[in-house]
């Protein structure tokens, strides 16, 4: 009776072994190939930029005329639909020339994604009536042609501002992106030190995968050896037994 529950254990047991052996190294397998392809295709999509966003900062501002009676000083802001109010806290005086380094607290004044425009304008705050507008224009990534990301926008009699977007991509006027000689050695550095570093994470994940399958058939040898070993030894245990009882009879 102990015989055969010991018989039964060991066969059970072989069963699971056999289904871990099967189940296990698969399902380790599946697991490095999603390795092997999404962690490469993610690296390439980070190294390639996808979804940069840019940030326009005003860089230099003056006003021909204010919309305050009195010789009282204007509050005058930057604002895009649906957007906050970006206050311009230094420009207070017209005919004056005001320049910025794009670092100051309340700089960006907005945030282009992708191609899309914005309607932004400047505008002078009031208090008693309706806030004074200079001048409302579509914003638009293309509007950026420079090849330093400066765009000037100039409203005559009302004010003169240039707006850099260093992010944003110049166009030309043939809808090609408009690059400097030391732009392009850039680019293409940039280009050469993704396709390293997309090498050598690929490579990585080889590497890796090499090792869990090599990992993965050492381990199913060394269950086979202990497999064969155990179920030997209850063969040789059976031997015994045989003996033992031709031995009585």
């Amino acid at each position: 009776m102990g015989a055969a529950v010991t018989m039964n254990s060991c066969i059970a047991s072989r069963t699971e072994r056999q289904w871990m052996e099967k189940v296990v190294p698969n399902r380790i397998a599946r697991t490095g190939f999603l390795l092997c392809v999404l962690l490469p295709l993610i690296t390439l999509l980070l190294a390639s930029g996808v979804g940069a966003d840019g940030n326009v900062t005003v860089e230099s501002i003056i006003l021909f005329k204010t919309h305050e009676w009195f010789g009282r000083k204007p509050t005058v802001y930057f604002q895009c639909l649906e957007e906050q109010k970006v206050y311009l806290p230094d420009v207070v005086e017209k005919n004056a020339q005001y320049s910025f380094l794009g670092q100051e607290s309340w700089q960006p004044l907005t945030t282009l994604y992708g191609a899309k425009c914005k309607r932004c304008g400047i505008y002078e705050e009031d208090t008693v009536k309706a806030d004074d507008t200079f001048f409302e224009w579509e914003l638009c990534p293309k509007a950026f042609t420079s090849p330093d990301g400066r765009y000037e926008v100039i409203q005559e009699n009302e004010f003169n501002a240039t707006f850099i977007c260093k992010d944003c991509i110049p166009q030309s006027t043939d809808g090609q992106a408009v690059k400097t000689e030391s732009e392009e050695d850039e680019e293409k550095d940039e280009k050469g030190a993704g396709l390293a570093f997309l090498i050598i994470v690929l490579v990585f994940v080889v590497l890796v995968g090499l090792g869990v399958v090599a990992y993965t058939k050492w381990r199913q040898k060394q269950r086979a050896e202990q497999q064969a070993n155990f179920i030997k030894l209850f063969e040789d245990k059976d031997d015994d037994l045989d003996e033992l009882y031709h031995d009585h009879l």
